[in-house]
C-alpha cells in the first residue's frame, strides 16, 4: 500500500513552519489559515521528515492509501 502525505487541519495552528521548511510538499491556504499539503505522494523524504518533526503540534504524519 502506498503511503500519502496529510495534514490534521483541526489540529493545525498555522505556524507555517512545514511551510518554510518544505514548500514543494505544502503551501499555506490564506483564507483558512491553515497548511496544506499540495504534493501527497511527497518530496524529498528529508524534507518532509524535518516537517513532521519541527510541526509543534504534531499535526502532519503519513497514512496508508
Amino acid at each position: 500500500m502506498a503511503k500519502i502525505l496529510v495534514i490534521d487541519k483541526e489540529e493545525c495552528v498555522g505556524c507555517e513552519s512545514c511551510v518554510q521548511i518544505c514548500e514543494e510538499a505544502f503551501s499555506f491556504n490564506e483564507e483558512e489559515q491553515k497548511a496544506e499539503v499540495i504534493l501527497p505522494d511527497g518530496g524529498t523524504a528529508d524534507c518532509i521528515e524535518e516537517a513532521i518533526e519541527t510541526c509543534p503540534v504534531e499535526c502532519i504524519r503519513w497514512e496508508e492509501e
